[in-house]
Parts: C-alpha cells; structure tokens; sequence
C-alpha cells in the first residue's frame, strides 16, 4: 500500500476524487433527465435569483436590510414582466393567428413567383404538366399552417400548460426570494464543502466562471430586449405586416449573436416581398433595418452591454443550446449557457494545467 505523500497515494486520491465528481455528474444528468418538467420553475427562480442579487448587494450598502431589498427588487422586476407580457402578448397572439390563417394566400403568391422558374423547368425536362406538384405543395403548407394553428391554440387553452404556467408564475418566484435572501448562506455553506486542499483553485475557478457567466447573460438579455424592441418598433413603422410578431421573435434569438439578425433578415425580406407583391424598395428598406440592427449590435450594444473580454463565442453558444434543447428540451436550454460557461472555464483550466505537465514538456 502507498504511504502518505508517495505518487502512489496522490493517484490514488486524484483517481477517487475522479469517481466522485463522475457520479455526481451522472446524479445530476438523472435528476434532470427524470424530473426535469418539475425543475424547471426551481431552476428558473434561481436564473432569477443569480440575475438579480448584484441589485440586492447594491440596496443593502444603503442600510436596507436583505429580506425588504429582495422583496423591494422581486416585486419591481415582476411588475416591468407583467407589463411586457401585457403589452406584448395580444399583439403576438394576433399577429400569429392571422399569419396562420394567410398562409395559404402566401404559398400561392410564391409560386405564382416561381411559374417562370417551374415554365423553364418544363423546358428542360420535357414535362408540360406540373400541376400535380404544385397541388402537392399547397395540400402540405395548407397541412402544415392549419397544424400550427392549432398547436398554437392548443399551447394557449390547453389545461397542462396552464398548469405549467401557473407552476411557474408562483414557485419560481418564490424560489427566487428565498435564494436571494439566503444567498449569503448558500455561498458560505457551499465554500465550507470544498475540500481545504484545492479549495483556493476551485474558489479561483468559481470566480471566473461568475465573472464570464453574469457578464455574457446580463449583458446579452440587455441586447435582446433592445433589439427586440427596437425591431418590433421599426418594423410596425415601415409598415410590414406582422412586424411587431418578427421583431420580437428577432429579438428573443438575439440571445445567440447573430442568429437573431440572420432569421429576422430573412423573415422580413420575405414577408416584404410577399406583401408588396415584389416591391424591391420595399424589400430594401427592410432588410436595411435588420442590417442597421446588426450594425449597432456588434458595434455599440455588444460591446457596451456585453464586452469582448467575458463573452462566449457564438458557436459555442448555438452548440450548447442545440444539445440542451435535444437532451432535455426548455430546462435543458435554460441551463445551457450556464453549462457552457462553466465547461469553458474549466477547460481553460485543464489545458493551462496540461501545458504545465510533463505531458506537454516531456522529461527532464
């Protein structure tokens, strides 16, 4: 057997620790994959919570105590959501149902727009009689819009999303308080757990992963909603139909730099062509403002809001929200980003600790 201190006995603790961290990982891949519905209002208080206790920090140097500055802050922050659920709600509604209904009426524009590509298409293979296709095409988008309307019916009155709905609109919120008033608890009971050996790394380690984590989703929410808001707005005054619906959804996709420029982009040039039946400087004008949108986001708000130095690269965020959807569909992507901050701390870490290893230096 190894005595203390020997490289054998350090294996073998580095070899237990490994297995310890292992089943914790394999735990909390279980708890989410079995219970992961019942999580998810738990899981988004304490989004909510970690969002909002820097304010709480910020009241309490005024001599508020903690309990009345959580409660001061949480009832502010659910008063500004209500109201933009209440003012944004029954135009996304609208919008949605009535682009439901007129998608048929857009599918035969489309290929009222394509008979001289389909009429090249006759020529060059010989067949003079497509009809069955387009038949086909519009049987399946009429398929598919009266589908989607349905499901978005059905999301709205169904009895097990309102349960959801509801789940979340009174737990979350008072899982948030709770962690809010007991955050400096919480910190202290889990820094108390960190084994005294490594505990000064992993404090080091929690540091960075807070500093990347609360700078990337402070500053790239405040993103979302300003260009949310700002799509919405610009989109109504140029006059496109549905442009408060594709703004908003612009804005919410935001919260990947560039994804949400890129589809608002290319939902809006279309929607543009379609309702001017073809009107190229109608068209400009709004792909313009998606550009312009692009513009100030990589130029002004991104790196005022969000900074270079802290942010995640965008294809490691699309990555990790791709497999959270997959895995473990809304909380998955919930914690997505969170988990792919952590991850890149922690490989930072493991290749700066590589490179300083015999592994990467070789024998001396």
């Amino acid at each position: 057997m190894a005595e203390e201190g020997k490289p054998g006995s350090i294996n073998m603790t580095a070899q237990k620790q490994l297995i310890f961290w292992a089943i914790a990982l394999a735990t909390l891949i279980a708890l989410l994959t079995i219970l992961g519905s019942v999580l998810f209002p738990f899981v988004l208080g304490m989004v909510v919570a970690y969002l909002l206790n820097p304010l709480v920090l910020e009241l309490s140097k005024f001599g508020i105590q903690r309990k009345y500055a959580v409660i001061l802050i949480l009832a502010t922050f659910a008063l500004v959501v209500a109201a933009a659920c209440f003012a944004t709600f029954p135009v996304i509604y609208r919008e949605t149902l009535d682009l439901a209904q007129n998608m048929p009426v857009y599918m035969n524009a489309f290929w009222e727009k394509l008979e001289p590509l389909v009429q090249k298409l006759r020529d060059l293979t010989g067949q003079q009689d497509l009809s069955q296709a387009q038949d086909f095409i519009t049987k399946q988008a009429d398929s598919a819009t009266g589908i989607a309307g349905q499901v978005f019916l059905g999301v709205v009155a169904g009895g097990q999303v309102a349960i959801h709905f509801f789940s979340v609109l009174f737990i979350a919120p008072i899982v948030a308080y709770f962690i809010m008033k007991e955050w400096p608890f919480i910190t202290n009971w889990v820094k108390d757990l960190l084994p005294l050996e490594h505990k000064k790394t992993i404090l080091d380690l929690f540091h960075q992963i807070d500093r990347k984590l609360a700078g990337f989703i402070r500053g790239q929410l405040s993103v979302m909603l300003v260009l949310g808001i700002g799509y919405a707005l610009a989109l109504t005054f140029a006059g496109l139909k549905y442009g408060a619906l594709i703004g908003l959804v612009a804005g919410l996709l935001s919260v990947i730099p560039l994804v949400g420029s890129a589809v608002g982009f290319v939902i809006g040039v279309m929607a543009a062509f379609f309702q001017s039946g073809g009107d190229w400087s109608f068209v400009a004008l709004i792909g313009g403002i998606f550009i312009i949108g692009q513009l100030i986001e990589g130029n002004l708000l991104a790196p005022w809001l969000v900074g270079t130095s802290i942010g995640l690269h965008p294809l490691w965020i699309f990555f990790a929200l791709m497999v959270g959807g997959a895995l473990f569909g809304i909380l998955g992507m919930l914690l997505a980003v969170p988990l792919a901050a952590v991850i890149g701390v922690l490989l930072s870490f493991g290749i700066k600790q590589y490179k300083a290893s015999r592994l990467y230096k070789g024998k001396k």
